[in-house]
């Protein structure tokens, strides 16, 4: 003779199940994981890639380029590439070269005025990429030609810089020299002294100057500590 079964109501098989028990209005917590800030930089050479590559960052994407272009071109990569995917930042970095006469002078105000407008920022220098690495050893308010910040640098890193400077593996490894041998800090300190002093003034006549410590700060507020 078949075993006998008790019927069990609908409310009983709820009460056995766990995910069945809570009546009325229920409300689900969401895992809701925050965006990483993405950056985009486009720079002028493959040291300046290498060197912002090199930062620890880890609450946000860094996304670089040394597309060796003029300063016009550099900027129309840039908005470009702006236009392509939705960046959080888009900066550009490039420097003067005074060596080059008043054809580059117009070319660099050129460019910062339209990345400006298309809120695309600028780190420039003037004279060149390397004051920012000097201002590490220390400050320099007279204007210089980059032939004697390489002379700086060949000094201070034990390095002929003109010859070593420039090549891949020393560019991958620059962000940690400076560090270890300079001061980042004094670094931005002297930048922001230098474009204090300046700021009035059209960018190509800011000699020396450089707003690498912007693009700086802007990534050390995600690096890990």
């Amino acid at each position: 003779m078949p075993k006998k079964t008790k019927a069990k109501k609908i409310t009983d098989i709820k009460a056995e199940k766990p995910w069945l028990r809570k009546t009325g209005n229920v409300t689900y917590k969401i895992d809701s994981r925050e965006m990483k800030k993405t950056i985009l930089i486009v720079c002028e050479g493959q040291s300046e890639e290498l060197y912002f590559k090199s930062f620890p960052v880890v609450s946000c994407t860094v996304t670089a380029y040394g597309l060796g272009m003029t300063k016009d071109s550099l900027v129309e990569a840039a908005i470009q590439l702006k236009n392509e995917e939705d960046f959080d930042e888009v900066w550009c970095v490039f420097d003067m070269d005074i060596n080059h006469g008043k054809r580059e002078i117009c070319a660099f105000d050129n460019a910062i005025s339209k990345a400006s407008k298309n809120n695309i920022m600028v780190a420039y220098s003037n004279d060149s990429f390397e004051l920012w690495y000097c201002l590490h050893f220390e400050y320099f308010d007279q204007q210089h030609r980059r032939e004697i910040y390489n002379e700086v640098l060949s000094k201070k890193l034990g390095i002929n810089y003109t010859d070593e400077g420039k090549k891949y593996n020393y560019c991958k490894s620059i962000y940690s020299i400076l560090n270890t041998n300079g001061s980042q800090k004094l670094a931005i300190s002297r930048a922001k002294r230098l474009y204090k002093q300046q700021m009035s003034l059209v960018c190509s006549e800011q000699n020396p100057v450089t707003l690498v410590y912007q693009l700086v700060e802007s990534l050390n507020k995600n690096i890990r500590n």
